[in-house]
């Protein structure tokens, strides 16, 4: 993972959007995914068929506090819209969200991660749900609130077929009368809203399944705090999802790890003129493991030195001041331990820089790369567990990235607003959001996608 990120960090993977993007665009000019069309009522009315770049992802930690998986789903507004509309306009919806997601190829790039997918229950038998890879795909069955329920024999054998060609399905069993309950012998996951205000609904549902002896895990929705984590993680839940993953928390008092701190140290010393690379390679020498990581680096085939290079000052001096500061920033994410989130944060992290980058792509090469640690650094002071204040003092960055990701000032804050405004499920500030940066919150909401289909190749 990290030698992709550090060729790509250095320029050495090119800047401007790549093949996925521009194949992206192909695709989207001859199968858009803002269609004018309108799909016919039975009255025969036209119903206008829905924007479909509004879409977002929340990312699943397993009880290893990695990711184990996305989220992906219409926007929240988009939802409400549509509640009490037709099932042929929530199935048109079910669909865009389906295509959408084989149009961007992010199964492919999932690895051991999974999609979850929220579909009706009366969808499981359209043939899009097919094209989707089994071994990758969780379907979340729902049910249509407007609508007459459909039998539940025939969805009991749509889920049965499912499985049975390999998908994964789970239900919402977060109230006691969820309509979908009958379904639960057959869910692989069953799904507790834990920002409901009723935590012995997720004990109740822990305990049923353990008597049960049933093989179904717990996945544990809209997770608040670091303290609701630890409350399910004790019941045994299996799967975690919510705001507790990039929550801020009171980290006053901490202080940076020692591998941190002298990172910290060369990344000051690098930004003040005085300091020559005869001085830094000095202070490197007495770190071993960072030596040793910049040797291997400096001779990897993504710099393609002709020759090898075994001088720690001659390997400084090719790189020059800017990439060995943005080698050591990188390094800050792996120096310690860190939050036991830092594998989701960091992910994260890259989402947000590189959709950044790819809404500034007009920009001059330096502007961009500024874009990007913008990104990179927006949730340092998480993974450091330290105060931000005092992550972005020890880290020595260029007043304009100081001023975007600490105070929240300048037009890189803008693009760090907007690509924070597409992982939460709020339409209204995703479209004040775009609209500060002059882009459509449709575009926005594509380049997020396309963002974490490459942060998904990167971290492979």
């Amino acid at each position: 993972m990290f030698k992709r990120l550090l060729a790509r960090l250095f320029g050495t993977a090119g800047r401007k959007p790549g093949t996925q993007e521009r194949d992206f665009e192909t695709l989207n000019r001859h199968a858009p995914l803002r269609s004018a069309t309108a799909t016919p009522r039975p009255d025969g009315h036209a119903e206008p068929e829905p924007p479909t770049g509004f879409i977002c992802r929340e990312t699943i930690l397993g009880r290893d506090h990695r990711v184990a998986g996305y989220q992906f789903m219409l926007q929240h507004g988009t939802r409400e819209r549509i509640r009490s509309r037709s099932r042929r306009i929530h199935h048109v919806y079910a669909e865009v969200l389906v295509r959408n997601i084989l149009k961007l190829d992010v199964l492919r790039l999932l690895g051991h991660r999974r999609a979850f997918l929220d579909v009706p229950d009366s969808f499981l038998e359209h043939p899009s749900i097919t094209e989707l890879p089994p071994a990758a795909t969780v379907l979340i069955v729902g049910t249509i609130p407007s609508a007459e329920p459909v039998d539940p024999a025939k969805v009991t054998e749509s889920v049965r077929r499912l499985r049975t060609l390999g998908y994964r399905v789970a239900i919402d069993v977060s109230t006691p009368d969820a309509p979908g309950l009958y379904l639960l012998a057959q869910a692989d996951f069953a799904v507790v809203d834990a920002g409901i205000g009723d935590p012995e609904r997720l004990r109740t549902v822990a305990d049923q399944l353990r008597k049960s002896g049933a093989k179904t895990q717990i996945l544990a929705r809209d997770i608040p705090t670091h303290d609701d984590f630890l409350f399910c993680f004790g019941l045994g839940t299996a799967l975690f999802q919510g705001p507790f993953i990039t929550r801020r928390e009171d980290w006053s008092g901490n202080t940076m790890g020692p591998n941190t701190a002298r990172i910290a140290d060369l990344l000051a010393r690098l930004r003040r003129e005085e300091s020559d690379a005869h001085e830094i390679a000095q202070i490197l020498q007495q770190d071993p493991a960072l030596s040793l990581r910049l040797m291997r680096y400096i001779n990897s085939a993504s710099v393609g030195m002709r020759d090898e290079i075994t001088s720690i000052e001659r390997a400084l001096l090719l790189l020059g001041r800017e990439k060995t500061y943005r080698w050591l920033m990188l390094l800050i994410y792996s120096a310690d331990k860190g939050s036991a989130r830092s594998a989701a944060l960091l992910e994260s992290a890259l989402v947000r820089a590189r959709m950044m980058e790819l809404v500034g792509a007009n920009r001059p090469e330096r502007e961009r790369d500024a874009l990007f640690l913008v990104g990179l650094l927006s949730l340092v002071d998480a993974m450091l567990q330290i105060p931000m204040h005092e992550a972005m003092a020890s880290l020595s960055t260029a007043p304009e990235i100081e001023a975007a990701v600490l105070r929240g000032e300048g037009p890189m804050a803008d693009l760090l607003n907007l690509a924070i405004a597409c992982e939460n499920d709020d339409l209204g500030s995703l479209t004040a959001a775009a609209e500060k940066c002059g882009v459509t919150p449709a575009y926005a909401s594509e380049q997020h996608l396309l963002a974490l289909v490459w942060a998904l190749d990167v971290a492979d």
